[in-house]
């Protein structure tokens, strides 16, 4: 059964290249988390060179007061606000949108990943380090922070093409769109022709795109696809599906936590991801838990005694 709905899912070429665009951001992911956690390091040594009275023996002397809540953080201490302060020098969106909300300030004299996390998306607070981040919120950090030497647009046309992948309600895209996908990713990568693991995804990426991109189905004795291309076990696809599905579905979660967007489109998704997944049981098994995290917060969205749908209470606020 797993092999035969696998077999019908990619016996449609714009889903085929959904997850084909989806692979690419993940190959992108893992050839970024090791330079970004190189450069990180190297920024907060920059800060406190720049700055030693915020290095290690500088401390919080207001605890739990020096908390941020999503984008707001009001430092009740001195040395939070030089913190904030240093950040926002750095950040090329300083007057906009900060996620203080993902940083422990507290943290900041010692902890170059709770800097580093100013600079990215919502939704990052538990994440340790780079391996535990997905490619937008790298992505983020290196359009974010003027540490990274960087041609901005070309890092900003990867985060829109990502966007509209996991915006896709339908998860398909057309193969002219991955096309322009390729040509967008590839300059992207061009900006890092001195990174060994950066240059070798280019190539990799390259093949991918541009391949017939088959499945070895060994049930069935056949391949999905032409005899040539990249070839790709079954397990090797429904683990790439699960990841972006999971993506995917956290992303959604974030949007209804914030309200981000009108309720109606938010259940429209949410009913187009359930309907794949009533239909699809290889991946509906491995998503369970992330299902029902996301339909217990639409329920609070949902109360009756809500004055709109999906307006909350104060009470109700996530």
């Amino acid at each position: 059964m797993v092999l035969s709905e696998l077999a019908v899912r990619l016996n449609c070429a714009e889903y085929k290249n959904w997850v084909k665009a989806g692979h690419c951001l993940l190959l992108l992911r893992g050839c970024l988390q090791g330079f970004v956690g190189r450069e990180v390091l190297a920024f907060h040594s920059s800060l406190l060179a720049a700055a030693p009275g915020l290095g290690p023996r500088a401390a919080c002397s207001s605890g739990s007061r020096c908390s941020p809540r999503a984008r707001q953080f009001q430092p009740q201490c001195q040395v939070c606000a030089e913190w904030k302060r240093e950040i926002l020098k750095h950040h090329t969106n300083r007057n906009g949108d900060v996620h203080w909300g993902n940083c422990r300030p507290a943290l900041w004299p010692v902890d170059a990943w709770e800097v580093a996390k100013a600079f990215m998306p919502r939704g990052l607070a538990d994440k340790t380090g780079p391996e535990e981040c997905d490619a937008v919120a790298l992505l983020n950090l290196i359009n974010s922070c003027d540490h990274f030497v960087v041609d901005r647009r070309k890092v900003t046309e990867v985060i829109k093409c990502r966007n509209e992948i996991m915006h896709s309600s339908e998860m398909k895209v057309s193969s002219v769109w991955l096309r322009d996908f390729q040509m967008k990713i590839q300059n992207f990568l061009n900006e890092f022709k001195n990174i060994p693991e950066i240059v070798a995804v280019y190539s990799q990426i390259e093949q991918l795109l541009t391949s017939d991109w088959a499945v070895y189905l060994p049930e069935e004795d056949q391949r999905d696809g032409c005899d040539k291309g990249v070839y790709l076990s079954e397990s090797q696809v429904n683990e790439i599906e699960m990841e972006l599905l999971k993506e995917k579905l956290q992303e959604l979660y974030l949007q209804v936590k914030e309200q981000e967007v009108l309720p109606e489109e938010i259940l429209n998704q949410l009913e187009v991801v359930k309907e794949f997944l009533r239909n699809n049981e290889d991946l509906r098994n491995g998503l369970t838990e992330d299902m029902q995290k996301l339909d217990s917060l639409r329920q609070q969205h949902l109360k009756p005694d809500s004055k709109e749908p999906g307006v909350q209470t104060p009470e109700g606020k996530a």
